[in-house]
């Protein structure tokens, strides 16, 4: 059946007019990586919440409801891959868990990723109320799940100090039913580089990696969703090969984010401080490396 429809994405997460974060930062990625994509959009936004002010709507679980019910209607409602990223309310969250399992009786093979996006840096940006419903109802639907270091943390209830603390974290999500697991950041580095540790589980057979990326001097907006959209294309395109999934991911997150470092210093002019606005991502300017990502980073095998 997947061949008579494609690969066909269904993307829910948050949505701006201008810049790239959410489905802007996910959508161009996939399509130039051969995808259709559909997208529906848990918040619409003029920007993202890291500019001084913004303006919008908030999807509620009943909205959500009604266009998964017009898909289903028309019988538009195959997909072979859903992908979810920033959601703001739990029953909207509650609502996502019964249109997996939904999609999952539309196409049985429909993988589901799972980007948790609920803080960074030991800060939650969403209701506390979301960490239970992620935990037991969301988590076990997922077969490939990108949390940042605090993600992990929160959802397994285990602090990672060190890479013995990483790898039994990983176990956790496998034992909660997770394929893939990719650590889309971690602060096991040094202040120069980041750690980046993935984990999957095939058939009883297990393999883990680290690979360690440079620490930009700049804050970015939109990379997780960046993160996880590439990871799914890669992971399609390598058929579930891990290594060569993340390496791809991450060679081509490093390119674009370099060039919009660049870019932002050009715009500001120099000795000039980088705005929100200098710092949004330069995916259109990105688009070969998107399509044919360099081979710089690479990731090794991880002993625990």
């Amino acid at each position: 059946m997947a061949s008579q429809h494609g690969v066909r994405v269904l993307s829910i997460q948050s949505h701006v007019v201008s810049g790239y974060v959410g489905n802007k930062s996910a959508c161009f990625p996939l399509q130039v990586l051969g995808f259709e994509v559909d997208t529906i959009n848990s918040v619409q936004f003029s920007n993202h919440t890291g500019y001084q002010h913004f303006k919008g709507q908030v999807l509620d679980d009943a909205q959500l409801g009604d266009l998964i019910e017009g898909l289903q209607t028309n019988g538009i409602d195959y997909y072979t891959h859903l992908l979810t990223g920033y959601i703001g309310s739990s029953s909207f969250l509650q609502k996502v868990k019964s249109v997996v399992e939904h999609l999952k009786t539309v196409n049985p093979n429909l993988i589901y990723v799972c980007d948790p996006v609920m803080g960074d840096n030991g800060k939650m940006y969403v209701p506390g109320e979301l960490l239970p419903v992620y935990r037991e109802q969301i988590v076990p639907l997922a077969d490939i799940i990108t949390p940042n270091q605090y993600e992990a943390e929160l959802l397994s209830g285990q602090k990672i100090k060190g890479k013995g603390d990483a790898a039994a974290v990983l176990e956790w999500f496998h034992e909660q039913g997770v394929k893939t697991v990719v650590l889309s950041s971690t602060d096991l580095g040094t202040q120069e580089e980041l750690v980046v540790l993935a984990s999957s589980i095939t058939n009883g057979s297990k393999e883990k990696f680290n690979a360690h990326i440079p620490r930009l001097p700049a804050n970015f907006t939109g990379t997780g969703d960046l993160f996880a959209a590439l990871l799914l294309a890669w992971s399609h395109h390598t058929n579930n090969n891990l290594k060569r999934s993340v390496e791809a991911t991450l060679n081509t997150m490093q390119a674009i984010l370099h060039r919009t470092l660049a870019r932002a210093r050009e715009e500001a002019g120099p000795g000039q401080p980088l705005t929100v606005r200098h710092l949004e991502l330069k995916l259109v300017q990105s688009l070969e490396d998107i399509r044919s990502p360099a081979s710089k980073v690479t990731a090794s095998p991880l002993l625990s």
